[in-house]
């Protein structure tokens, strides 16, 4: 038998849910919607590390020691990167797998975590552990896990508790008599 919630702990709930959920799209609306929004996920891909070894039967490259790869304007560094491609008529790159202090940048947008996979046919970057969204000065979003798509330029964040900062509009100064 359930037990019968009294009215005011009812509301209480629902007005809960309803907090989470509008914090959720705020989120979304905030920093979510304009993460690396308009990269060229067609452009070429340059790397560069401390060691390169080339594993041609596994079809990857295995960068270590600060490791830097480019792509237009999308920067990406990690201690360690494995980079998975296929080997038909040219080289063309699947999947990096970075791991070990991930940074990626794109103009004054920054991702950060643990682990971070970049799936380079569905056009999206997931990053996993201790994952941070920023851009501007205030603009962050913290949690377990975030995927970044890059066609839609929407990320989701999920595997946890979600925290966030978000900037908000300047209070006009008292000394202001202009009545507006």
């Amino acid at each position: 038998m359930m037990p019968v919630r009294q009215p005011a702990t009812a509301l209480r709930c629902v007005l809960a849910a309803a907090l989470l959920a509008a914090g959720g799209l705020i989120a979304t609306q905030q920093i979510g919607a304009q993460t690396f929004k308009g990269h060229n996920s067609n452009a070429p891909v340059d790397f560069a590390a401390d060691k390169i070894e080339l594993q041609d039967k596994q079809d990857r490259v295995v960068l270590t020691g600060n490791v830097d790869i480019v792509q237009d304007d999308l920067k990406l560094t990690a201690a360690r990167t494995v980079v998975n491609f296929t080997n038909a008529d040219r080289l063309q790159v699947q999947r990096i797998t970075a791991t070990g202090g991930v940074r990626v940048t794109r103009e004054d947008q920054i991702a950060t975590g643990d682990v971070a996979v970049y799936d380079f046919n569905k056009r999206i970057i997931t990053m996993v552990g201790n994952a941070t969204l920023k851009r501007g000065a205030t603009d962050t979003l913290r949690g377990p896990r975030f995927v970044v798509d890059l066609n839609t330029g929407v990320s989701q964040a999920s595997g946890g508790r979600v925290q966030g900062t978000f900037s908000v509009p300047k209070k006009a100064t008292t000394g202001d008599n202009s009545g507006t």
